[in-house]
């Protein structure tokens, strides 16, 4: 029998995912367990093993099945009061405009996406009714098969102040979602964006995780010139980045040294990755700052080849 982690005093969430891949299945799951109204909106073929079985999440602790709604539909966030926006980066602005019809006055959009200004795109679509707040994602998570999301560590949320912030912090918190409120969330989402540009296409390149990336010789070099450029166009963007970005690049390889980048995952699979908005979004912001890029430029340019169509 499964225990709610709600009490006689706390009420329900309805929570929408819209685009439930590994991140939004793995939270979703976690929401639903805690006692919340969860519907995942994702591929016809996640969803259908999902509705069929439950969605089967394996963590270093367990592995379980967790009965969830589902759909293959945006009109499906109709009546949530959090949409979980996880869909990439490319397809941000697409997708609000999808949901945008279906959404509840008040209904506040969590993006909980790579890159730093998803927030910005899905407000450029939904306008003052309904609220976009960034957040920074810290969880290594990924699809084993359809309707199997595997968790890898970490698993916490850093978001951007926001009508429901209040009430989100609670019930996350409550199923077992470590998030906070930050009113220098930009800070944290750059955070995030260096350390993604640093690991992400070289491993997509090799296919190998951040461990073995970094026993190599000259890499340690070549992720400090990635971090640099970062650093210099983050600066003339108005951002101060403290030495903790650093601390927390080298981090990533020490406790997660198996892991595979998700930009690796698409390349593996055919997919098209989010490379534009990682290294390509800090080449994008030097050019107009006036900071030169060469190496994130070159990252970004050779995971385009190797995803290119061949003739």
């Amino acid at each position: 029998m499964q225990v709610s982690a709600l009490n006689s005093q706390d009420q329900p969430m309805s929570i929408a995912v819209m685009g439930a891949g590994a991140v939004g299945c793995y939270f979703g799951a976690l929401l639903a367990r805690a006692g919340n109204h969860v519907t995942l909106i994702g591929r016809e073929s996640h969803m259908q093993a999902i509705a069929a079985q439950g969605l089967h999440l394996q963590t270093a602790s367990e592995d379980s099945f967790i009965p969830m709604h589902t759909s293959t539909h945006a009109s499906a966030v109709a009546g949530a009061d959090v949409v979980l926006l996880c869909v990439k980066s490319t397809d941000t602005e697409a997708s609000a405009e999808q949901i945008k019809p279906h959404l509840t006055t008040g209904a506040v959009v969590l993006c909980l996406q790579n890159g730093v200004d998803n927030d910005e795109r899905a407000r450029s679509v939904l306008g003052e009714r309904n609220p976009a707040a960034a957040v920074a994602v810290y969880v290594a998570t990924g699809m084993e098969a359809p309707g199997h999301v595997r968790h890898f560590g970490r698993g916490e949320l850093v978001i951007a102040p926001n009508p429901k912030a209040d009430e989100i912090v609670k019930t996350f918190g409550a199923a077992g979602i470590a998030t906070t409120v930050s009113p220098d969330v930009r800070a944290e989402l750059w955070q995030k964006l260096i350390i993604n540009c640093s690991y992400n296409a070289l491993s997509a390149l090799t296919q190998q995780p951040y461990g073995w990336l970094v026993a190599q010789a000259g890499v340690n070099s070549v992720i400090a010139d990635i971090v640099a450029e970062c650093k210099s166009v983050a600066a003339a963007d108005g951002l101060v980045l403290g030495a903790s970005v650093d601390a927390a690049v080298q981090a990533i390889a020490q406790t997660m040294p198996g892991q595979l980048s998700s930009t690796a995952r698409d390349v593996a699979r055919g997919k098209p990755s989010e490379i534009d908005h990682l290294n390509g979004y800090v080449v994008r912001r030097g050019q107009a700052l006036g900071i030169a890029t060469p190496a994130n430029r070159l990252l970004q340019v050779l995971v385009n080849l190797v995803q290119s169509p061949k003739s």
